[in-house]
This record gives structure tokens, C-alpha cells and sequence, in this order.
């Protein structure tokens, strides 16, 4: 289930996806999710964040190769810790990847989760990681498709808001 905080204080919808090491799922998801927000035109929209509670030194290597084949470069990602968890307060969108993460509980922030509940791939055979990928794709898609829809419903409020306001000023001032 989703948040539902309202975009956060600098207008945009923030996403954040979190694992423990951010090394594998919670790259891929970045990456796709960087994808879909260029492929729609909502850079200026969604803010995409993706960090780990214990974050490895490098990416894992399969991951990498799985998405060259895909066209995506993730080789000089570094993996992150997640973002200071007082800010998750502001996600409207947190994703879990299907990691155990014993001190981080999104409820605690107030915050609703999706717990996405994806095969770590790491040390996996290349088919496994292809799978993790596709099915990772297949969801931020649909986490798009969803974002798009609210950040249509933010902006049809907003302008009906302005033409409200707009018109009100025009009859006050005659």
C-alpha cells in the first residue's frame, strides 16, 4: 500500500526503494524507475532515492551484466545508505525489495510500505537474475503508471485551484 502524505514539501513525489545492501534489486529498480520518469516526462515531478541499511562496497557484478543486456549502464553506482530514515517520512512511495531489515520498520515513520519480495541476485546464475530484473521492470512500470495517474490528479487540482483563485481575483477587482 501506498502513502498517502501528498507530494513532499519541494512539489514532487518522492520514491525511495530500500534493501540492505542496495547492491542488486534496489538498483535495478532505481535504474528502471530513472528510466520510466525520463520515458514520461516527469523528471521535474519524481524524486527517486534508493539506499541500503548495511550497503555493500560495489554493485554485484551479475546485476551489471544483467542490465547491459538491457542497455543500462548501473557499473559506477555505489551503494548507499538509506537516506536519514527521518526523511523517509516525506516518501510517498517506499519500496521494499523482500530483504529481512531488522532495524528499519517504515511503519515506525509513519510511513506505508510496498514490500516487492524479489529473489536477491546475488551469486545467482544469470537466467535468476534475468528474472528478478524483468519482473523488476514489470513493477516499476506499474509503480509508474500509478505515479503518473497521482501527478496528473496534483496537477488538474493545482490548476483548478489557480483558475479558482485567478477568477476570483479578476471579479474582486472590478
Amino acid at each position: 500500500m501506498y502513502s498517502q502524505l501528498g507530494m513532499v514539501s519541494n512539489g514532487r513525489l518522492r520514491l525511495d526503494f530500500v534493501c540492505v545492501h542496495n547492491a542488486g534489486r534496489s538498483q535495478i529498480a532505481a535504474a528502471f524507475a530513472e528510466r520510466e520518469r525520463a520515458e514520461r516526462g516527469l523528471e521535474g515531478v519524481v524524486e527517486i532515492h534508493s539506499g541500503g541499511t548495511d550497503p555493500a562496497e560495489t554493485v554485484h557484478a551479475e546485476v551489471v551484466r544483467t542490465m547491459d543486456e538491457v542497455g543500462i549502464d548501473i557499473g559506477s553506482e555505489t551503494p548507499t545508505h538509506v537516506a536519514d530514515l527521518d526523511q523517509l517520512r516525506e516518501s510517498d512511495y517506499l519500496i521494499t525489495m523482500g530483504c529481512y531489515i531488522s532495524e528499519f520498520n517504515p511503519a515506525r515513520y509513519g510511513v506505508e510500505s510496498l514490500e516487492w519480495d524479489l529473489t536477491n541476485p546475488d551469486g545467482r546464475d544469470r537466467e535468476t537474475v534475468r528474472g528478478v530484473r524483468d519482473e523488476t521492470e514489470t513493477r516499476v512500470e506499474t509503480l509508474f503508471d500509478e505515479v503518473e495517474r497521482r501527478a496528473e490528479k496534483e496537477r488538474a487540482s493545482t490548476d483548478s485551484s489557480g483558475g479558482i483563485v485567478a477568477a476570483l481575483r479578476d471579479t474582486l477587482s472590478i
